[in-house]
């Protein structure tokens, strides 16, 4: 491998994340057939996300079908700034998720195959929580089945999103307000402090007179003669 190789590689649109690897063998006429199928989450981190499980009889191969698969299953999640819109509990097969809007700030708060779902779809604040089978594989179809009644609901309801701009913009005016503010209470105070400072009288400072201390010389006795 050169040295500069890993410099002309181009960043990825899509993230693709390993949810799930499993060995699956097949019986036959010559013998058991040994093969992979893997889980795999892809997503834009910009709203488009998808999953999709690959068959093959080695891993590599597998993760590139899973890949094809969860591009063509994609779909778009409504995001309501960094957040999902409102809460969504989904019960598909043996799993059950519960996904829940969280304020700005607060992460990704969810388990290892849901987070990797949210994630790549996106969603930077959210609270999830696993209530189903403890499968992966089961817990992400129920998540990724809440993305998608989600989406039916906002495209039904006609439900107004903000997008993470609007919020930026939002949080810079409460800023500026809340500057100005401080302002103006800074200037208010100022002004009772130089009026207070007025309103007291004025007292003449009488001049102190200094007092010289005079120096006290200590006269020696003067020694007698000695006869």
């Amino acid at each position: 491998m050169s040295k500069f190789q890993g410099r002309n590689q181009e960043p990825k649109e899509f993230e693709e994340k390993v949810i799930q690897i499993s060995r699956v063998s097949k019986k036959t006429k010559g013998g058991n057939k040994v093969g992979f199928s893997v889980l795999m989450v892809v997503g834009d981190k910009k709203g488009k996300v998808g999953i999709g499980l690959g068959k093959a009889p080695d891993v590599v191969s597998a993760i590139k079908k899973g890949i094809k698969k969860a591009k063509k299953k994609m779909i778009i999640v409504p995001l309501d700034g960094t957040t999902i819109p409102f809460q969504m509990m989904v019960k598909k097969g043996a799993g059950k998720v519960l996904l829940k809007p969280a304020p700005k700030g607060t992460g990704v708060i969810a388990g290892g195959p849901v987070r990797a779902l949210v994630e790549a779809a996106g969603v930077r604040d959210i609270s999830a929580k696993i209530l189903g089978s403890e499968n992966q594989a089961s817990s992400v179809y129920a998540a990724f089945y809440a993305l998608q009644r989600i989406e039916q609901i906002v495209g039904i309801r006609g439900i107004k999103l903000r997008s993470i701009i609007d919020i930026e913009n939002e949080e810079k005016e409460k800023l500026k307000q809340v500057q100005e503010q401080a302002k103006a209470t800074a200037k208010e105070s100022i002004k009772k402090a130089e009026k207070k400072e007025a309103k007291k009288p004025v007292v003449e400072k009488k001049p102190v007179k200094k007092v010289v201390k005079k120096k006290v010389v200590k006269k020696t006795p003067a020694k007698k003669a000695v006869k």
